[in-house]
């Protein structure tokens, strides 16, 4: 079977998929012609950006780790892109075996892969949604029959927030998941920075402008507005290679090493909110 005859219904085989592309940079083999071509695209200006990606999804990891070992037990994943190794509550389980896993994802193929890979997981769920309907979201009874918000809950926007444009109001999208948090929770986030190198920015903004994968490049102060209400731990909004906890390390797999800034800045956060929303 060609790579075209698995594309589900639905799906554009000539556009890029945002899920699909990090899918190829972290060498996963789930991702088109179209993917691989803009990736290559992007490596031409950012060839660092394969351990960018894999900072990113090794972040993702500790911060999970550092939630659990915090009392957190239950984490919505919005934008969670095809599984990967380990994934959410694979890792949350590590620490705390009964943590409760909500994954969320827009891109129909994400959603065929997560329903294969949970079919045998109680306490773990995949819906098709996107993050920019939090109501949708948050009242949604897969959703809410895992999901306790009266407690603590972990909601990652990893790799998802320099997705939406600023016309969709992307403050506002995590406020309205933020209302709903209760005081203990946590948000973790990652996003592409403006102090990126302006050929890379350039070249990715025209090679995207239209699709799914168009990016917005915010500054850092734009960046900590989108954690409004949340205090942020560790080193605050660090690059993601950089981020850590002291005294997390001795149990983590180390970051990759990046020599210089990389042509694609992505920053990390965690935000714990300590008063009611």
């Amino acid at each position: 079977m060609s790579e075209l005859e698995r594309v589900p219904p639905g799906v554009d085989p000539r556009v890029p998929s945002v899920a699909r592309v990090y899918d190829y940079l972290l060498g996963g083999k789930d991702h088109l012609a179209v993917d691989r071509a803009f990736a290559d695209k992007l490596l031409a200006v950012a060839p660092e950006t394969r351990l960018v990606a894999r900072a990113n999804r090794l972040f993702l990891v500790r911060a999970v780790r550092h939630l659990a070992r915090q009392g957190v037990r239950q984490f919505l994943d919005l934008g969670t892109g095809i599984p990967t190794s380990p994934s959410v509550h694979e890792v949350a389980r590590e620490i705390a075996p009964g943590s409760r896993v909500v994954y969320v994802d827009y891109d129909p193929v994400v959603r065929l892969h997560s329903e294969v890979l949970l079919a045998s997981s109680p306490g773990v769920e995949a819906i098709q949604a996107d993050l920019r309907e939090p109501a949708a979201i948050l009242g949604d009874p897969r959703v809410t029959r895992l999901i306790d918000f009266s407690r603590p809950v972990g909601v990652l926007m990893v790799g998802i927030l320099h997705f939406v444009l600023d016309s969709e109001d992307p403050a506002g999208i995590v406020a309205g998941f933020r209302k709903w948090m209760a005081p203990g929770s946590h948000l973790v986030l990652t996003h592409a920075m403006a102090d990126s190198s302006p050929e890379a920015i350039a070249q990715l903004s025209t090679a995207t402008a239209g699709t799914s994968a168009q990016s917005v490049f915010r500054t850092r102060e734009e960046v900590l507005r989108l954690a409004d209400g949340f205090e942020l731990i560790g080193p605050g909004l660090a690059p993601v290679h950089e981020w850590r906890i002291a005294g997390d390390d001795e149990h983590e797999p180390p970051i990759p090493l990046l020599e210089g800034v990389p042509a694609v800045r992505i920053d990390a956060a965690v935000g714990r909110l300590t008063t009611p929303a």
